[in-house]
């Protein structure tokens, strides 16, 4: 189904950057979007980039532009410690408010009022890569009941680490009174332990630690399936790539 809006505005305003305030698509999509032939005004189709939009003029995104858009809007954030990932409580700060212009890497548009819900938990106390998203199949491939993508961390402990207690945490632990999958965890250098485990349950590492005696001090989540975070910086944010997302949706098909 077509898109249409009429603009109300009191000037005259480029159209991708309409499009980007009103959380339709970014600004880099609506050039595409118009490139294609895809947007017209008052039924006439747009072939310029910087056609300015007036007041009482209707913008119309053909089917083939709603269809595009209709997969979501997916950002990838380097959360820093001290912000947690989903509805905060009564004094907490949740990751999405560093979601803004001033923390950007690239030219996505940040969330603004949009519901850009995270995909996955990232404790408070823990730092590195978090999934926002509003596309249905990114959060399916992520965290949905069949998904098949793994997720690396590193760790800090405080605490001595022994091959026997390494065993422990590969494969013989319970919470809750329920066995955990077996987990890949080896050392990287004293008291640095890369964890890489196929099941999320919650602050499930930490919980894993205490079991046999050591104290998580710092614990760094750098990988989700074929998704790096790489050298983005903590605290900033971009957009995840089309390339991005369908090494996700790939990955996480069990069995794939």
């Amino acid at each position: 189904m077509a898109w249409t809006r009429t603009y109300d505005g009191a000037e005259p305003v480029r159209i991708n950057k309409w499009l980007g305030q009103s959380g339709v698509c970014s600004r880099r999509e609506a050039d595409a979007l118009i490139a294609d032939g895809l947007v017209s005004i008052d039924g006439e189709v747009v072939r310029d980039a910087g056609r300015k939009l007036e007041q009482g003029q209707t913008l119309t995104l053909n089917d083939s532009a709603t269809a595009e858009l209709a997969q979501g809007q997916t950002l990838i954030l380097h959360k820093p410690v001290g912000y947690v990932s989903g509805q905060p409580e009564p004094g907490k700060i949740p990751a999405v408010r560093l979601m803004t212009i001033a923390n950007r890497i690239g030219d996505a548009e940040p969330p603004g009022r949009a519901s850009l819900p995270p995909i996955g938990r990232l404790d408070e106390d823990s730092r590195g890569l978090l999934l926002l998203s509003s596309d249905g199949v990114v959060a399916k491939a992520v965290i949905g009941p069949e998904s098949d993508l793994d997720k690396e961390y590193l760790v800090r402990v405080r605490g001595q680490v022994t091959e026997a207690k390494l065993t422990k945490l590969r494969h013989g632990l319970e919470l809750d009174g329920r066995r955990l999958k077996p987990a890949r965890v080896t050392v990287v250098e004293p008291q640095l332990l890369r964890f890489i485990l196929k099941e999320g349950r919650n602050r499930q590492i930490r919980r894993m630690a205490d079991l046999v005696e050591l104290r998580v001090i710092d614990l760094h989540r750098i990988r989700i399936g074929p998704l790096h975070l790489g050298d983005l910086p903590e605290g900033k944010w971009r957009a995840l790539t089309p390339a991005e997302r369908d090494a996700l949706i790939r990955g996480g098909q069990a069995g794939s």
